[in-house]
């Protein structure tokens, strides 16, 4: 026993109180401030305070300091325990009137879709929360998806927290690479260093696709260090399947749609909530929670249920065509309020058919869609009432906080002007005709069957009375989104109008403020940026019009720019349409754009461009601009779309071209698994199979939608590709395998210059065609030219998977998932050839380049 212990043990070591260490009340001898008013549940009620180091002791910290630096031990240690004090470490809680929180987000819904701003989409949970609280009408989203989320869960402006655009886009830039750092924490970290149990439901577009694989990192997943989630339920990436989602119960991936009819993630989602909350409650019905619930509704594909769509038909909403939608969306606005008086529709777009001018078939269409969108939004509305009327069935209605934002960004516009049955062929630059889409794909419209997405006319009536869409973020219809705030206990104000400009980043700085938990100076030992946002708890005892305290904010996406200055605005004027996915935007994005000027406060809809008038002003919110670009990192600024969805990124197979599997792998996601797209490669198995010469997948990448797969069916080889579930090419041998060891090959000549091109904004290189040859032990067997390739990207919500498929599969006439191969694996290996650039290939792209800029 050292000396140092004994002389402790001798003087029975009373140890001092840390009342000077960061985070704790000087005035307590346990080192932190006790709360002697603890909060009761509906079950667990206490008489009194508990005592300082008893087990039921809890504490309020000062949250400066994430994690919070530990109690000194307070009690006494003699040479025996009977004559020793014990002291326990307080539970940490949040201060004694802070809310639990309720955050609900809806995707890709325009400003005028649902009923509670005007629309005729019937959202009664929406509706009810809007008499009990406040209608926002002036809060702005960044225009797209990653991008505000991010805002929203850190407070901080979209490039600041490394999201200028979606992740599938990142690049090697400080605002663009998708990365959250340490020093920007997301709110449920802070939430849940001060005692609140957090979690979250739905979509993650937030973690850098190439951390989504088994084996991380993950730091940046919803329950890792960055975000600080308990609990995740959802799916990861920009949209996914409701019927067969990329699910993960926090970093698990389960499949709970298997062999269960009619389950819908939209339901799965709000199920898990309730249940959590219902645990919760009977546990520790004293513990704080927030919950972020947000359901990929109303994101392609629109997958609701039958009985929703059903229900929508029956109301006969749509019948009379977008044109008069906008009408009667515009009147409803102004009778509820949520516009001004003043305020002017803006025109339809000339490149948009009018109603009238559509044909019968058309009309048919473009109805199926449209009610089939309004059931999701309807569905998913309902979905999020019931997660709200359990905490009302709790008694805690009253004292939570529930936040409700109507979209993360404007209504999608990535339909195309005619809509289509698979957003994946949409992304590639394949739209099917009208013909075409009634004839096989009606009746399926919005089924397990379809990955559809409806005409842009009704996207742009959704964002009524606004200009443009989803991407957009220089115009209102990109950025402006309906919010509701109620809380019972505290807002007064039942059924008010707030009209103060607010934004997405202003969000955890009202929560914390409503929380009473300040912004902490140090997580991890990491200074924390300050936050960009502004809280609004001001706005809940403001007049409608009371001054705004958000005076300045940028706006920037694919190079449309927008700044607001304390009711004015600047805009940059959209150079290509947000359907046009696969166009070839000009490379100088500083100065191929025009820029439009408004007074905001006579002009609510950006209708009366001012800049021609007023070249000064215009000058000096350029000039804004500029200033607070440099400041978030928004240079540089890159308008490209395509080129950025195939970016080399720092995943684990960045520079590799060879690869060997010896054991199956199931739910490799796109980020990580080898991209063969637009390249030559060769897949060889090395296999053995049993007396039926073997059944199942050996290497597939993708799906039902878009995608390839190299398998056994009841013996004999085969390779598809499905392109786009438009057309399949398919190889098959012609001979059964013998039992015992076999090498099957797959190998692929891709004839074209691929993603090289791009360098020189030509998109020239990819979706060439190409030749696949199959053998088995070393002899050909089947050998077949394909006219076209998919030139930009799989199902991005699908998987690379060895030795099964685990979520559609790339032919349902061959088989069913999971299709698990019953044979031995050996080993796969996979060999990829990427084409490279001659000097004579630069030299013909080069002066393509330059006669493109010259014409421009």
């Amino acid at each position: 026993m050292t000396s140092r212990l004994l002389f402790r043990l001798a003087i029975g070591l009373g140890l001092t109180a840390l009342g000077t260490m960061p985070g704790f009340a000087q005035d307590n001898p346990a080192g932190v401030a006790i709360d002697s008013h603890v909060t009761t549940g509906m079950n667990n009620h206490r008489d009194a305070a508990p005592a300082p180091g008893s087990p039921d002791a809890t504490a309020v910290i000062d949250g400066n300091y994430i994690p919070n630096v530990p109690p000194s031990f307070a009690g006494t240690i003699e040479l025996n325990a009977h004559d020793s004090t014990p002291y326990w470490p307080p539970r940490i809680v949040p201060p004694q009137d802070a809310p639990n929180v309720l955050v609900i987000l809806t995707d890709d819904t325009g400003f005028g879709a649902g009923s509670t701003f005007g629309g005729v989409i019937p959202m009664p949970a929406l509706d009810q929360l809007a008499a009990d609280g406040l209608r926002y009408t002036n809060f702005n989203s960044t225009a797209l998806c990653s991008p505000s989320r991010a805002a929203l869960l850190t407070g901080r402006n979209h490039h600041n927290a490394g999201f200028g655009v979606i992740a599938e886009q990142s690049t090697g830039y400080p605002g663009y690479d998708s990365v959250i750092g340490r020093d920007e924490v997301a709110v449920a970290t802070i939430l849940s260093a001060n005692g609140y149990n957090t979690s979250w439901y739905g979509k993650n577009h937030n973690t850098p696709p190439y951390t989504e694989s088994q084996v991380g990192p993950f730091d940046q997943w919803p329950t890792g260090e960055v975000f600080g989630f308990d609990h995740f339920y959802g799916f990861m990436g920009g949209d996914a399947n409701q019927w067969q989602p990329n699910l993960f119960n926090d970093t698990t991936q389960i499949y709970p749609f298997r062999d269960n009819p009619g389950w819908n993630l939209i339901t799965a989602e709000a199920d898990d909530a309730i249940r959590q909350l219902e645990t919760l409650n009977s546990i520790d019905p004293d513990k704080k929670f927030f919950v972020y619930l947000a359901p990929g509704a109303t994101h392609a594909p629109h997958h609701p249920t039958k009985e929703w769509v059903d229900k929508i038909e029956a109301m006969h909403l749509f019948d009379d065509g977008w044109n008069k939608l906008r009408d009667t969306i515009f009147a409803k606005q102004k009778e509820l309020g949520v516009i001004p008086q003043t305020a002017e529709l803006t025109p339809w777009p000339d490149d948009l058919k009018q109603w009238d001018d559509l044909s019968d078939d058309e009309k048919k269409l473009f109805l199926r869609q449209v009610n089939v969108y309004a059931a999701y939004l309807a569905y998913a509305d309902h979905e999020n009432g019931r997660v709200i009327d359990t905490i009302r069935r709790m008694g805690k209605l009253d004292n939570t906080l529930i936040i409700y934002i109507v979209g993360d960004n404007g209504s999608s516009a990535e339909g195309s002007p005619i809509g289509t049955p698979n957003e994946v062929a949409q992304f590639n630059g394949v739209t099917p005709p009208v013909d075409v889409q009634l004839k096989d794909f009606y009746d399926l419209w919005g089924t397990d069957q379809t990955y559809n997405h409806m005409a842009v006319g009704w996207t742009w009536a959704f964002d009524t009375p606004f200009k443009w869409t989803k991407q957009i973020a220089s115009h209102f219809g990109g950025t402006r989104q309906g919010m509701v705030m109620s809380w019972p206990n505290r807002i007064t104000d039942k059924g008010g109008v707030r009209n103060q400009f607010s934004h997405f980043i202003d969000i955890v700085p009202t929560v914390l403020e409503a929380t009473g938990i300040p912004a902490p100076q140090f997580v991890y030992g990491i200074e924390q940026k300050p936050f960009d946002g502004t809280s609004m708890v001001y706005t809940w005892d403001a007049k409608p019009d009371d001054p705004t305290r958000h005076k300045v904010q940028y706006f920037e996406m694919f190079g449309n720019r927008g700044i607001y200055n304390n009711g004015w605005y600047a805009n940059t004027t959209p150079i290509v349409d947000p359907w046009s996915l696969f166009s070839v935007p000009a490379q100088d994005v500083m100065n191929s754009f025009k820029w439009e000027l408004y007074d905001l406060t006579k002009d609510w809809t950006q209708n009366n461009d001012l800049a021609a008038e007023m070249p000064d002003k215009l000058r000096d919110m350029q000039q804004l601009f500029i200033a607070e670009a440099s400041k978030y990192h928004v240079f540089p600024l890159d308008n490209s779309l395509a080129p950025r969805m195939v970016t080399p990124r720092p995943s684990v197979i960045a520079g590799k071209s060879h690869f060997e599997y010896t054991y199956p792998v199931a739910g490799n996601p796109n980020g990580t698994e080898p991209l063969l797209l637009n390249a030559s490669y060769k897949i060889t198995a090395d296999i053995e199979v049993g007396e039926d010469g073997g059944d199942g997948m050996l290497f597939t990448q993708g799906g039902k939608f878009g995608g390839h797969g190299f398998y056994i069916l009841k013996g004999v080889p085969v390779y598809t590709w499905n392109l786009v579930d438009l057309e399949r090419v398919r190889w098959e041998s012609d001979t059964k395998l013998t039992p015992g060891k076999h090498t099957l090959e797959f190998e692929f000549n891709y004839d074209g210059l691929g993603f090289g091109t791009f360098a020189f904004n030509s998109l020239s290189g990819v979706g060439r065609g190409a030749e696949g040859v199959m053998r088995v032990d070393g002899k050909e067997v089947a050998r077949q030219k394909m006219e076209h390739t998919i030139p930009i990207t799989l199902a991005w919500d699908e998987s690379q998977d060895i030795g099964s498929d685990t979520l559609t599969g790339v032919n349902d006439a061959d088989y069913q998932v999971p299709f698990a191969f019953n044979g031995t694996i050996d080993k796969i290996t996979l060999d990829i050839t990427r084409p490279k650039l001659s000097p004579e290939d630069i030299q013909k792209l080069e002066a393509a380049a330059s006669a493109q800029g010259d014409k421009g």
